[in-house]
């Protein structure tokens, strides 16, 4: 096992604003869960061509002439399951059509389809059915080109599409009643901003999305769905919005008087990104609460408070929880150790995050490629050494479940009896492997050499579970902040420039410098520079030497990021180990939204003797 600077039986830490908690099992947390053996199988798919161009999904292609989806990755997502258990919702990209007024013309562009999970197929013999594929104009009018996130509303026959809501008018859309003629899409429509990645509360009545705020930053909001019959087309409204963010709460990284606090119970929500079994919590990507360790935390809808869910060193984002709250998925960098170079160094606070953190979370992906597999974890959280179970370990082999050159992509999903998982991956390709790259790009296994797969678990030995209770969803959010056009939104970031001193909780000091960009930017600061002595929060880690981090200003494009990291780290204690750059520093280049990792000069972190190095650039 790496070591990453954590003492038997264990210490744990976290990630987004900024701090670092360690975290001791309690009695409340019960011993990790023993591991479980998984049969894993890839779903079926709808024929695949490479040419899109009009009329080349022919009879030969598919002699049913009910479409063919794209070779390549395209728009195509894998969602949850539908209610039965027996179906999994997936968006694909249907191309090659031949012109109206052929019937097959309406297999064509982004479609919403439904695949089989038992092994059994639909009337005409398909593993496959297309549920909005000839749904009738009038049934369809204003519909939204968002269509990702598949997911089906738990005791009903709606499905939310993207930024759409499938509505079957009381008939599961899995069954033959289920026409294009009884089926209605209606777009979702929020009056204030551009919603994105829309999570559907267990209770079917509410959603959480985020959005962009401009200048690199983005918000989260919670709302109710209301049914809209407008006249310029009929459609669901998200009505009663909060915005995710305590009023009078303090950011994580706080300053009082010449002292910086970091705030353990600081709700600092960087990214929606789903709910809870029950719906009594919100899961979201936090600021870091440990230096360069990026993580998944939970919030309680009434009471506010905020449990770390994941803090093994890396970068986790996409989960899902079971219907009986016992169990949740993530998909995590963990395996790849891509990450480790930043977060391998336990117990440092999260002070240069202020800067670098945009940097560290966009240097998870090369571009399109993913680091991802997808690990089960019980609902206790990582804890002490359990950093839960990758699904898909083995051997590794070409096309196998276990080969790391297949990623996992968001979102992986439980089945509502909790016996089967469901998750999706894509093949790296060009420009991520060959040229430059030193991995040289693979070739595709699946039917029709696709580049992207849909993988099923099931879970063996694991008993159907019913659901538990959902959680009931109050009229207000008590610590959150109702929110109109104009609602001021709280940076995470201290604005104040100044010299300041952090105590640690069990011994030493850091002295910390910081400089905000003027104006203050949705980035976080300019310029944060540390010095740490003998510092130490657990009593297990302690941390001596300077760190310092600047960012560039005034990039026309916010995402654009230019870092000039500095660090001579040195940890003492439960491990021996250094974090360090080469002479004039680690430079990085990186755009957000691009995920190019661009970098001169080296960081890198060493512990116990393992030695943990940047990825190439480009690589």
């Amino acid at each position: 096992m790496e070591k990453y600077g954590y003492h038997r039986p264990g210490l744990a830490f976290a990630f987004l604003a900024c701090l670092f908690l360690f975290q001791v099992p309690t009695a409340a947390s019960p011993p990790p869960p023993n591991p479980e053996k998984f049969d894993i199988v890839e779903l079926p798919l709808p024929p695949v061509i490479s040419r899109n161009e009009t009329g080349a999904c022919t009879e030969l292609a598919n002699p049913k002439r009910n479409g063919c989806i794209a070779q390549n990755l395209g728009s195509f997502q894998s969602g949850g399951f539908t209610s039965d258990g027996n179906h999994v919702l997936v968006n694909v990209e249907y191309i090659g059509s031949p012109s109206p007024p052929d019937p097959a013309s309406a297999y064509e562009g982004q479609q919403l389809i439904i695949v089989k999970t038992d092994g059994s197929t639909f009337p005409n013999g398909d593993a496959w059915k297309c549920i909005s594929c000839e749904v009738p104009p009038e049934n369809r009018q204003g519909i939204h080109v968002m269509r990702d996130y598949p997911q089906a509303f738990r005791a009903c026959d709606k499905v939310l599409w993207g930024h759409n809501i499938v509505d079957c008018r009381g008939h599961d859309i899995w069954e033959e009643s289920c026409t294009p003629d009884r089926t209605r899409i209606y777009p979702i429509h929020w009056d204030i901003a551009e919603p994105r990645e829309l999570r559907i509360h267990p209770g079917g009545r509410h959603m959480a999305w985020s959005s962009f705020t401009g200048g690199g930053s983005q918000a989260t909001f919670f709302g109710r769905l209301q049914f809209n019959y407008s006249p310029g087309g009929p459609r669901y409204d998200l009505v009663d919005p909060f915005l995710l963010q305590d009023p009078q709460g303090t950011s994580y990284v706080s300053i009082r008087g010449d002292e910086i606090h970091l705030n353990e119970t600081s709700i600092e929500i960087g990214e929606l990104r789903a709910f809870s079994g029950t719906g009594d919590e919100i899961l979201y990507l936090g600021n870091p609460h440990e230096s360069g360790n990026m993580d998944i935390f939970a919030v309680h809808l009434v009471t506010g408070k905020v449990r770390r869910l994941t803090n093994h060193p890396g970068y986790v984002d996409p989960i899902g929880f079971s219907f009986d709250n016992e169990w949740f998925l993530v998909m995590d960098t963990q395996a790849s150790k891509r990450m480790d170079f930043y977060s391998a160094m336990r117990g440092v606070p999260p002070l240069v995050d202020l800067v670098v953190v945009g940097a560290i979370s966009a240097t998870r992906n090369n571009g399109q490629r993913r680091f991802f597999q997808p690990w089960l974890i019980d609902s206790h959280a990582e804890r002490g050494d359990y950093y839960g179970q990758q699904i898909n370990e083995g051997d590794g082999s070409k096309g196998s479940a276990s080969d790391p050159n297949w990623n996992g992509r968001a979102d992986p999903y439980f089945s509502p009896d909790g016996t089967k998982i469901v998750y999706w991956q894509d093949l790296v390709t060009p420009p991520y492997c060959d040229g430059i790259n030193p991995l040289p790009c693979p070739e595709s296994t699946t039917d029709g050499g696709r580049v992207y797969r849909i993988m099923l678990a099931r879970r063996l030995g694991v008993e159907p579970k019913p659901p538990s209770p959902v959680f009931e969803v109050p009229a207000t959010i008590p610590w959150a902040t109702p929110f109109t056009a104009g609602t001021t939104i709280r940076s995470p970031f201290p604005t104040n420039a100044g010299n300041y001193t952090l105590y640690g909780r069990e011994s030493g000091y850091a002295n910390v410098s910081l400089t905000p960009e003027v104006p203050v930017s949705a980035l976080g600061l300019q310029h944060v520079s540390v010095v740490y002595h003998n510092y130490s929060d657990g009593g297990a880690h302690f941390i001596d030497g300077p760190e310092s981090a600047t960012r560039a200003t005034g990039r026309p494009n916010p995402w654009d990021l230019q870092i000039l990291w500095e660090s001579d780290l040195v940890q003492t204690g439960a491990v021996e180990g250094t974090k360090k750059t080469s002479p004039g520093g680690f430079n990085l280049e990186i755009v957000i939204t691009v995920n190019n990792f661009t970098a001169t000069g080296t960081l890198t972190t060493t512990i116990d003797g393992v030695r943990y190095e940047q990825p190439a650039n480009g690589s």
